[in-house]
């Protein structure tokens, strides 16, 4: 394999210009520069692209942090981001944080050692007092993991209002609902605290099932669901996330309980696990497209020097109907 001490001989240079070339610093003429290309070509050099990345101070790495790629709005956010950096010209490591119960702090050791050049976060921290000590390029996914560190997330006020209206509109009167571990602070918190609000507020009885923190695999949702009917409760609406709602429905249906007639449900996220089911789901649709194109974006900025404290984005949701409501 050439070098680039073979290319600066073939160029009859010294390795220094050809470095000057390949880094794109310090003045090299147009014909010097002709000649060590040329001379690349004969050797089919390739350049150390890390080398010449740790060269400018920079890998070309985002880490996506993310609890798992099991589940489905996990697993389309990093497809989406992977589109996105590949447009900026940066590669993405894929981290999952539940294989390993340090595996968070490991990532994150990672950046602080130059191995990647930001961090794009989706995990429900255990210690966010390590994000907000760190002085690095971080953005967060639907987390407040410190002032400096600027959030992507959507409306969840008005998605936690869709669902409650399109359950009132059915005339659900006992509702289960399916809320976030409150020990993770995130903006999704709102979306819980609006749907009882709105429930109370036309008297519906709301019986409220917080989730553990990090759990997101099928199996815990299989416990969560016989837990849930193991208390014989006869609910006539449910609202919870994509994989909940389904799950909850699928169990109804085997039971013999007639969805829509009997049961309603509205899930949360719009993943496309909600249009291979049978009924279709109704559901309140993230834009996870463009919650990852508005995270690279920020940490494009934030990896270029751009300070951007206090930074909030939020997008906006929609709800789209599917036959486990009825078309009243």
């Amino acid at each position: 394999m050439a070098s680039i001490r073979d290319v600066a001989k073939l160029a009859n240079v010294g390795p220094a210009t050809v470095s000057r070339v390949l880094n794109e610093t310090g003045y090299v003429s147009a014909e010097t520069r002709k000649k060590i290309e040329k001379a690349m070509q004969e050797l089919n050099y390739t350049p150390n692209e890390l080398a010449r990345n740790l060269y400018h101070k920079k890998t070309g790495i985002i880490a996506i942090l993310v609890p798992t790629v099991a589940h489905p709005f996990f697993s389309e956010f990093v497809n989406d981001i992977e589109i996105e950096l590949h447009e900026k010209n940066y590669k993405a490591m894929l981290c999952n944080t539940s294989i390993a119960g340090n595996a968070e702090l490991e990532y994150l050791d990672m950046l602080n050692r130059h191995i990647v050049d930001g961090i794009i976060s989706g995990v429900h921290s255990n210690d966010i007092e390590i994000y907000q000590k760190m002085k690095k390029p971080i953005v967060a996914l639907d987390r407040y993991l410190g002032e400096d560190i600027p959030v992507v997330a959507v409306n969840h006020k008005r998605g936690g209002r869709m669902a409650a209206e399109e359950l009132l509109r059915n005339g659900c009167r006992k509702v289960l609902h399916f809320r976030g571990a409150l020990s993770v602070e995130s903006p999704y918190h709102e979306r819980h605290y609006e749907f009882d609000r709105m429930m109370r507020e036309h008297d519906v009885e709301v019986h409220s099932y917080e989730l553990e923190r990090n759990r997101f695999d099928s199996q815990y949702y299989e416990k969560v669901i016989a837990d849930v009917f193991s208390k014989k409760i006869p609910f006539d609406g449910v609202f919870g996330v994509d994989l909940l709602a389904i799950g909850y429905m699928n169990e109804a249906l085997r039971r013999g309980i007639r969805v829509p007639k009997d049961l309603k449900l509205v899930s949360y996220d719009g993943t496309y696990v909600t249009g291979m089911v049978e009924p279709k789901m109704t559901t309140v649709v993230q834009p996870i497209a463009e919650l990852a194109k508005e995270a690279v974006q920020l940490i494009d900025l934030l990896v270029n020097g751009k300070s951007l404290q206090g930074k909030r984005i939020e997008l906006d949701v929609t709800l789209q109907r599917g036959m486990t409501t009825l078309d009243c």
